[in-house]
């Protein structure tokens, strides 16, 4: 009996000692894998040390297999310490894949990231890129429409020019739009604003259009509506002209295009408003209204050519929405027309001390950048003296030539450093504001803005600085705020936002002010 114990033992150690020779095969080939697998530097070198470790288990069996004589308990611990062996070999095999495949995802997703950070900035440079003949041809346009004597021929024509550049401008936004959506690049911003005052703005632009295509405007602000909040109230206007522009768009003449705003819920703190958009336009199909906010879709390519568009402009509404925590929504009937909904939470805020008491009461109040222009035409501008600062010639050509339709004066500096040159050569209050370029060569828009903000003279602290620029992405407009920038405004220049614009800092900051 004690003869069959003592074989088996002996059968228990070389069997375990089979499967520790093959422990040591497997760990080898795993360390050699991981090694080549991950992105581990030195340290993985001590996997090696179970190696070691598993050959001097190895020895040990072999010597109490050979000289020990071992019984039936020995025998068995030693093979069950061989199966544990094994069994922690597969779990950290399996293990370690897991650690290799999650470093690979994680290089993948890197790569993505690099691609998209590198897109975001080509697409960034694309938009300069394209702004800049866009400024040259809508400018030169609008100076030629300002010509009375032009025949009505021309004037057509010019005008045809006018809105075929306006909707390539549209394209290029909504395309960069989206990809700054898609790229998590966006954040909704919060600032305190005047919400009527920016509704305001968004009614009179839109006015304008339906008066232009034979439109007729309805616009309503319900008296519960908070004047005051917080929120992001770039994206809220750009979200609700583009919807607006689409009911414009979308709806023949006659035709009619409504805007209410009132207020769906509120607290002590908080007001979510509710911005209603319905026109007697085209409307869809019901089946398509659940794709109507996806990117690149249009319910009938006819419509396209027809009424223009790129199927993204409802697509970036809804993702500007969403960012604002809000919600939008979309009803619609087959020829008789749409009604978008928007609702977004906005902070309510105290009202500042220095309100003009008139800013809510005139329905046609204009722009950021939208004062009311001078009761007299000709003079909010007139005898002004702006400098200037831009590298391309003929996009200063347009501007002064802009200007001095407008009555006002204008010197040209190539670059921020001539530009710190000038005023520093110049009487104090010399020049009534600058409009500053932010890409330039020897020194930039932001740069020149900073140091003529540090000069020891008193203009220099308090002249409007305006920027007028092809970088209009919302960090470009904080970064031109922080290098003591008082404006920011996109290329191509809208000339009636910039006349009003330089009308509104230039009497603000005026040496005689009150």
């Amino acid at each position: 009996m004690g003869a069959v114990l003592s074989q088996a033992s002996l059968i228990l150690v070389y069997l375990g000692s089979a499967l520790m020779v093959y422990n040591i095969y497997g760990f080898v080939h795993f360390v050699q894998n991981f090694q080549s697998n991950s992105s581990w530097g030195a340290d993985k070198r001590v996997l090696y040390l179970p190696v070691i470790l598993l050959a001097l288990f190895l020895m040990g069996y072999l010597a109490v297999g050979i000289f020990g004589n071992p019984d039936i308990v020995i025998g068995g611990i030693l093979f069950g310490g061989s199966v544990f062996v094994l069994t922690m070999y597969l779990l950290l095999s399996r293990i370690t894949q897991r650690v290799i495949e999650n470093e690979r995802l994680k290089a993948e997703l890197l790569a993505v990231e690099q691609s998209n950070q590198a897109k975001t900035a080509f697409l960034a440079s694309m938009s300069h890129e394209m702004r800049t003949p866009l400024n040259v041809i809508i400018g030169l346009d609008n100076i030629a429409l300002r010509d009375s004597e032009l025949p009505q021929r021309t004037r057509s024509q010019l005008e045809k020019i006018n809105l075929s550049a306006h909707h390539l401008l549209d394209l290029i936004n909504n395309v960069l739009d989206m990809n700054r959506f898609e790229s998590g690049v966006l954040e909704a911003d919060q600032e305190d604003f005047d919400l009527l005052e920016a509704l305001n703005q968004v009614s009179a632009i839109t006015e304008t259009l339906c008066e232009q295509k034979g439109l007729t405007y309805h616009y309503v602000v319900d008296e519960g509506v908070s004047e005051f909040c917080r929120g992001d109230q770039v994206l809220l206007k750009q979200v609700l002209l583009s919807i607006l522009n689409n009911a414009v768009k979308f709806t023949d003449t006659p035709g009619d295009v409504h805007f209410s705003v009132c207020v769906a819920s509120h607290d002590d703190a908080t007001q979510t408003v509710c911005f209603t958009v319905t026109d007697t336009g085209i409307g869809m199909e019901e089946d398509f209204l659940p794709h109507v906010f996806d990117a690149f879709t249009r319910e009938d390519d006819s419509t396209t050519n027809r009424f223009g568009g790129g199927g993204l402009g409802l697509a970036v509404s809804k993702r500007g929405v969403e960012l604002m925590n809000g919600r939008i929504e979309v009803r619609s009937v087959k020829g008789e027309g749409s009604t978008f909904t928007v609702t977004v939470p906005l902070i309510i805020i105290e009202p500042p001390e220095d309100v003009h008491p008139t800013l809510s009461e005139n329905p046609a109040a204009t722009s950021e950048a939208d004062a009311p222009e001078s009761d007299v035409e000709g003079e909010g501008l007139d005898g002004k003296r702006v400098l200037i600062v831009e590298d391309v010639e003929e996009n200063a050509e347009i501007v002064a030539d802009l200007l001095d339709l407008e009555g006002a004066l204008s010197e040209h500096a190539e670059n921020g450093q001539i530009a710190i040159q000038m005023l520093s050569q110049s009487d104090e209050w010399y020049y009534d504001a600058l409009l500053m370029d932010l890409r330039m060569p020897v020194m930039d828009g932001l740069e020149a803005a900073r140091r003529i903000r540090h000069l020891e003279r008193p203009d220099a602290q308090h002249m409007p600085i305006i920027a007028l620029t092809a970088n209009a992405f919302q960090e470009d407009v904080q970064q031109s705020l922080e290098a003591g920038m008082d404006a920011h405004l996109a290329k191509p220049v809208d000339a009636d936002l910039l006349f009003s614009t330089l009308e509104r800092l230039i009497d603000q900051k005026s040496p005689t002010h009150d």
